[in-house]
């Protein structure tokens, strides 16, 4: 869906998760004798889209009626761009394992979204019930088709995270698939090795993460194998993912739809000005192959570093804030890669949603830099700002928590540690390094884990070279 504030053809309101069928008029419920006007931020919206995907826009075009019936399309038809699109010939790059591949994009067009259908027990297959909300009816959205390119449920996944990132970065969309902004069908075939042509294919529906389409990919493409194997014929159909048992599930045939398309004559047609087109991508922001460049170029980060910080744009910004403030990007990247991340997926939360600053993480790196905590006691406390939302300071102040480099008080602690461990002593002295660690160990343990690691090390060291 495109990030406009108003519908497609009217002026009903777009936000999310509002009560049923309160956003909607006589437009976008398709009552007779009522006619929109398109709304000039959703072609705008769909030319940065297809200018971000490398394609080629189409100056002039329209609107045509898909005509069938289904109970959460109340015109009958859905107005749509089925003989002209927008944009047409796009494509984008993917990174599997260290190898690059191009997707090609057929085509991007611009049409409105039908009403929701909400399922007793949350999905189609086996609801009893069904209840429409139309304030998703008539939402500006476009859907990008691509070539058969993809080869397997992980390509799949990968090129969605791709053009995700890309949708965002260009600010297209706000893409929240848990929202429904954005949705994905994905179609299936199969063919022998070594043909060309590929077989019936089957289309799938009903997936609510990236993990689920590339799970259903791969369990159809079994599916149809298995059937082939076994004399069957594969039939064009539409099937729906159940997550549950991880299976895909016959919904309705789908062989030689018609929909009866033609041009709708009561809309304008859309001539597009290369000028404007052209201010169009002017206004594109860094997208993030050039971001991971520029993050690789810029501050040396390692590619992989790079590749995860420029996956999500609010990770991305978060971490161009956060150097301004503390610029070792190597670190930085260190912390958002491993405690940020591991924290959201383990709360389940959006970056956004989150109580971590890039000041707050700045602060803390400073912190740890200076000595005042160590890198464990470090983590701590980021766990406590992460849940609280509290600076790093505060937190020591109120935990006791500072890092001990009090050099008199831990000589006091090193030589007692010394006097109380000969054994370990005797064997660091007669060549046995391991047992320095133990000997860490114990000043740690002693001052409850607030000693400074490189003074306690450095004084045991001095201490039994005496």
């Amino acid at each position: 869906e495109l990030k406009t504030e108003s519908k497609l053809f009217c002026g009903c309101s777009t936000e999310f998760g509002k009560e049923p069928n309160t956003q909607v008029c006589p437009v976008c419920l398709g009552l007779p004798g009522s006619v929109g006007v398109l709304n000039k931020k959703a072609v705008e919206l769909a030319v940065k889209a297809g200018l971000a995907l490398n394609s080629t826009i189409g100056t002039y075009t329209w609107f045509d009626r898909k005509n069938y019936f289904y109970p959460d399309l109340p015109k009958g038809y859905q107005l749509s761009q089925y003989f002209r699109p927008i944009a047409y010939q796009g494509y984008l790059d993917i990174n599997i394992d260290g190898r690059n591949k191009r997707i090609n994009i057929t085509r991007i067009h611009i049409e409105e979204d039908p009403g929701k259908l909400i399922h007793s027990g949350g999905s189609i297959i086996g609801a009893s019930t069904s209840y429409v909300d139309y304030n998703r009816s008539g939402m500006p959205l476009i859907e990008i088709v691509s070539e058969p390119d993809l080869r397997s449920g992980e390509e799949a996944k990968a090129y969605l995270e791709k053009l995700k990132a890309i949708l965002e970065y260009a600010g297209v969309s706000d893409v929240k698939m848990e929202q429904g902004s954005l949705r994905c069908d994905a179609n299936v075939s199969i063919r022998p090795v070594g043909t060309t042509a590929l077989g019936t294919r089957t289309e799938i529906k009903n997936m609510n993460s990236f993990r689920a389409v590339q799970r259903a990919i791969e369990y159809e493409v079994e599916r149809q194998i298995d059937i082939l194997e076994e004399g069957g014929q594969v039939i064009e159909e539409t099937r729906g993912w159940d997550e549950n048992k991880g299976i895909t599930v016959a919904m309705r045939n789908k062989e030689n739809p018609d929909y009866r398309c033609f041009i709708d004559h009561e809309l304008v047609p859309i001539e597009l000005d290369v000028e404007w087109i052209e201010q169009v991508r002017t206004g594109i922001p860094e997208l993030p192959d050039a971001r991971r460049k520029r993050l690789v170029e810029e501050y040396g980060l390692p590619a992989g570093d790079a590749e995860v910080i420029t996956s999500s744009l609010a990770l991305a910004e978060f971490f161009d804030a956060t150097i301004k403030e503390y610029p070792d990007a190597k670190t930085v990247s260190n912390w958002l890669m491993g405690e940020l991340l591991r924290l959201l997926n383990a709360s389940n939360l959006e970056l956004g949603e989150s109580k971590i600053t890039p000041g707050g993480l700045a602060a803390l790196l400073k912190l740890i830099e200076k000595g005042t905590l160590s890198n464990k006691m470090g983590k701590e406390v980021f766990e406590i700002m992460f849940e609280e939302g509290k600076e790093p300071q505060q937190i020591i102040e109120e935990k006791g928590m500072a890092q001990i480099s009090d050099e008199e008080w831990l000589t006091q602690i090193v030589n007692e540690v010394i006097a109380n461990n000969p054994k370990s002593v005797a064997d660091f002295q007669s060549g046995k390094k391991k047992a320095l660690g133990f000997l860490v160990g114990q000043v740690m343990k002693a001052t409850k884990g607030k000693a400074n690691p490189g003074m306690v090390n450095n004084l045991l060291e001095e201490k039994l070279a005496e």
